[in-house]
């Protein structure tokens, strides 16, 4: 029998990059996102390029905690069990601080974090009445070290689910449940969210980042940078640069 994968935020960006690459691993999928139209055209094409795989979509907005909760359940009841989910549904809306745009910073952290929160809840739920489960949280290498200007709320809020990942981990290994938690931490992989950044190093396209991604999930390790090279070794030094260096590179 195949695995399951829900994957929220899939119409767009990193989550239908990894739709697809899960599709052409043979899994059946549990897809939602607000963009209902852009999930029709994505599970039709996946159902005829991936045949026999189970495609199933939904409308969700993350922000609203009790549709998660529910959405997240109906696909359960579908499929019969949930192998893994991915919390990905996340925005960039973030601004300096104390510039008059606390609507976006507040937009970004009920997003990125709260409704992360969500998900982790509504996705622990399951796993735990299953007994079994893989729970992925995509942070971001910004989460590594506070950053300045738009992306100060963003790092934060990623910094935060990382932390809520954490936790969730050594509590499940400390009761040696066999409900896994990855976090995973992608470099820069073009979007639709940072597609006017202007400053991008080691960028990398979305296919090569998803296939990277999806690779790192399926590696099942509690934490991994995506992808690995160059990320991995400038995660390590970002973390012990002092800030005045910091300052000068970011």
């Amino acid at each position: 029998m195949a695995k399951t994968v829900l994957i929220t935020g899939a119409s767009s960006g990193l989550g239908e990059g990894m739709a697809r690459e899960f599709a052409a691993r043979g899994y059946d999928l549990a897809l939602c996102a607000r963009r209902t139209e852009r999930l029709d055209q994505l599970q039709q094409e996946l159902t005829r390029q991936f045949s026999p795989i189970r495609v199933e979509v939904r409308p969700l907005d993350v922000n609203n905690h009790d549709q998660v909760f529910e959405i997240f359940r109906s696909f359960r009841q579908d499929f019969g069990r949930l192998d893994r989910i991915i919390v990905n549904a996340g925005i960039g809306k973030g601004q300096p601080l104390g510039t008059g745009h606390f609507n976006a910073n507040r937009q970004t952290a009920e997003t990125n974090f709260v409704a992360a929160l969500t998900q982790m809840e509504a996705a622990m739920e399951i796993f735990r009445e299953q007994g079994r489960g893989d729970l992925v949280v995509v942070s971001s290498v910004s989460a590594v070290r506070g950053m300045p200007g738009n992306v100060t709320t963003y790092a934060g809020t990623k910094a935060g689910i990382a932390a809520l990942a954490e936790g969730l981990r050594v509590e499940l290994v400390r009761k040696r449940s066999p409900i896994r938690v990855s976090t995973l931490y992608p470099g820069y992989i073009r979007t639709e969210i940072n597609e006017k950044v202007k400053n991008t190093p080691f960028i990398v396209d979305a296919v090569t980042g998803c296939r990277a991604l999806v690779k790192a999930i399926e590696s099942e390790k509690a934490e991994a940078f995506v992808p690995g090279w160059p990320w991995r070794p400038i995660g390590f030094i970002m973390k012990r640069l002092p800030v005045s260096l910091l300052a000068r590179m970011v």
